[in-house]
């Protein structure tokens, strides 16, 4: 797989949680865990299941940081 995004995460999902039109797709990337919204339809497509090994791809002009 070859992308443009400089900031692809691998790990495994723990949830894939279908609602009306979107999933919310959690994946575990080493005791993070990141969180995205997607369609249904690239769930299905993709064949997203818990346990199995996928990548957070993360592309964005704007990353912001917070502090305590």
């Amino acid at each position: 797989m070859k992308l443009s995004a400089r900031n692809v995460l691998k790990g495994t999902v723990i949830e894939v949680t279908k609602g009306a039109v979107n999933a919310i797709v959690r994946i575990d990337i080493g005791g993070a865990v990141v969180s995205s919204s997607i369609t249904i339809s690239a769930v299905d497509e993709l064949g997203l299941k818990v346990g199995e090994q996928a990548y957070a791809v993360i592309k964005a002009s704007d990353v912001m940081v917070g502090r305590d």
